[in-house]
């Protein structure tokens, strides 16, 4: 069984969650086996070394589970970009619309700086909003987006699409 199979076979759908009609893809049996974890983040890595990324940008929550093991086997820093409100000190927003309403995401303010190129990461690409947003926080921290990672994508919600062409190159792991 190759490793997309075993993240594919470990997935769970969610019925109905958050809200009627939505399948909910809960990546959290993953987290079950340390080795396939382990595996999973030096894979990701791989994938994407060759664009020497300096910093892993992690989008709130599920970002910040694979993004500090794949800055890890990077051997670079890992950032939280989080919702409003959460991070202390001096932060830099960015405001967007999601399919049900708007958000406001923000870093700290001396989190990047105009030499970093930044990765971002986050575990599903869905409709690409909030990995929109990610990529125009950073580029309002004056620091470079190179591209995207993510550990699953919905094709159907053609998240892809409306990222492609904002960064040099959008990875991802496992295609649903």
């Amino acid at each position: 069984m190759t490793l997309q199979e075993k993240v594919l076979s470990n997935l769970k759908d969610v019925p109905d969650f958050p809200k009627p009609g939505i399948v909910f893809k809960d990546i959290m049996p993953l987290f079950r086996d340390p080795i396939l974890t382990k595996e999973i983040a030096q894979t990701m890595a791989k994938q994407v070394e060759h664009l020497r990324p300096t910093i892993i940008a992690g989008i709130e929550s599920r970002g910040f589970l694979l993004g500090p093991l794949i800055a890890q086997e990077l051997n670079i820093p890992f950032i939280c970009v989080r919702k409003k409100g959460k991070l202390p000190g001096r932060t830099i927003s960015v405001s967007y619309e999601l399919e049900y309403g708007n958000a406001e995401i923000e870093i700290q303010e001396n989190a990047v700086s105009s030499s970093d190129r930044i990765l971002i990461h986050d575990d599903v690409l869905a409709t690409g909003g909030t990995a929109e947003a990610c990529k125009l926080l950073c580029e309002k921290a004056h620091a470079e987006v190179i591209g995207y990672l993510f550990l699953l994508d919905i094709k159907f919600l053609d998240g892809a699409k409306k990222i492609q062409g904002t960064a040099q190159s959008v990875h991802t792991f496992v295609t649903v």
